[in-house]
């Protein structure tokens, strides 16, 4: 991928992906592919922006599909340290409100954890909705 370099990881069993350079129209396509390859069932994904200097709208549009794809998938993408261009891009399209982002891979996968702990019903949810059922009450009541 010309412009951008795209590296993987792991850290404590999550992918990360770091992104590197600048992610335009040019190859935001083939950055969609590789990120969505590496979507799995339940899995959370981790995008390091902290070395990627510039991103644009359609760019941002491919990490958002990704994103909904893991969700599907019962897990979430978090955003890791954006620097000022791409943090501007998600503050004036409002991703920065819903979407999670944190200041480190470190912090990411700690709120990760915290998300797991505090919402298990979720991936049930997920997979019955998935299903064409109804989604179990997060009340208990039935």
């Amino acid at each position: 991928m010309q412009g951008v370099a795209l590296s993987t990881s792991a850290c404590d069993g999550h992918v990360v992906v770091a992104l590197h350079g600048e992610l335009d129209v040019a190859n935001a396509a083939e950055a969609e592919a590789a990120i969505t390859a590496l979507v799995a069932q339940d899995q959370y994904l981790v995008i390091d922006m902290s070395t990627l200097d510039f991103i644009d709208c359609n760019s941002l549009g491919a990490l958002l599909r990704a994103r909904e794809l893991t969700r599907y998938g019962g897990g979430d993408m978090v955003l890791v340290a954006p620097q000022p261009y791409p943090r501007r891009l998600l503050v004036l399209t409002g991703q920065d409100e819903v979407s999670c982002v944190q200041a480190s891979v470190a912090a990411a996968v700690a709120s990760i954890a915290r998300r797991q702990r505090r919402y298990p019903w979720r991936r049930l949810a997920v997979r019955t909705a998935r299903l064409g059922r109804a989604a179990p009450s997060r009340t208990g009541t039935g």
